[in-house]
């Protein structure tokens, strides 16, 4: 009996000297990376203690809210500028810098068989709303256009845009049926190798610029032992892992 209680008395002090080291960090996280990022989340939280707090939008969006004094730790941007811009402007800690995945961009419909993959779709033209996000605010808005301009169809299409104000915005356009088709992140209609329903054409990234995404501590984050955790969990194996089932390169 003797032995049991200090068994039980260990448990507890381990329990409490988890909860004491454990911290939160508040996350600011592109909107392409949503549904990978729950899942890191949780497990981080499992494996170490510490709870990530997430808010999700266009990194255009979260860099004027970052200089605006909003109280982000770290951000996982949609491109490597933003990070980048404030590694010199003083406002992030340009020694935790890395790129975290590599995204892809798709044309998607949740219509079977809709999208060919080739892309020949938007050439016929037979639809009236495709979806974008907005391309001074959103990387994979961006790289849209330049798809469209490379094809040499931009002007032709321009009264069938629909501009979303972020990536997660350009998909519910679509899934809502205000657009029939349009372009998102590969890793919201993609998991495990394979289409979560409807039909895409994975647009070939000779087509665009690499959409290379990095993370980065900011200065409030600085001496958070939380966010240092996060910034390791994310280049483990197990994190590396979950990026690599939503259809990112790293």
């Amino acid at each position: 009996m003797a032995r049991s209680l200090a068994r039980s008395i260990s448990v507890m002090l381990c329990a409490w000297a988890v909860a004491a080291r454990a911290d939160e960090v508040q996350v600011a996280v592109a909107a392409n990376f949503t549904a990978p990022m729950n899942v890191i989340a949780a497990q981080f939280e499992k494996d170490t203690g510490h709870k990530a707090l997430l808010s999700f939008g266009a990194t255009g969006k979260f860099y004027a809210q970052i200089k605006n004094g909003a109280p982000f730790e770290v951000l996982l941007a949609a491109d490597s500028e933003t990070p980048g811009r404030l590694v010199d402007e003083g406002a992030a800690v340009g020694a935790s810098r890395f790129t975290y995945a590599i995204g892809k961009l798709v044309l998607w419909s949740p219509k079977p068989g809709y999208v060919d993959d080739k892309g020949a779709v938007l050439k016929k033209g037979d639809f009236a709303h495709l979806s974008y996000c907005n391309p001074k605010l959103a990387p994979y808005g961006a790289a849209a256009v330049e798809v469209m301009k490379s094809a040499g169809l931009l002007a032709a299409l321009q009264p069938k845009l629909v501009q979303a104000e972020n990536i997660a915005q350009a998909h519910q356009f679509v899934v809502s049926g205000n657009a029939e088709l349009g372009f998102v992140a590969l890793s919201q209609v993609y998991k495990d190798g394979a289409l979560s329903g409807g039909s895409a054409w994975i647009v070939p990234s000779s087509m665009y610029p690499a959409i290379r995404q990095d993370a980065v501590v900011l200065d409030k984050g600085r001496a958070n032992a939380a966010a240092a955790a996060l910034m390791k969990y994310l280049q483990s194996d197990t994190a590396r892992a979950v990026i690599r089932s939503y259809g990112y390169e790293l």
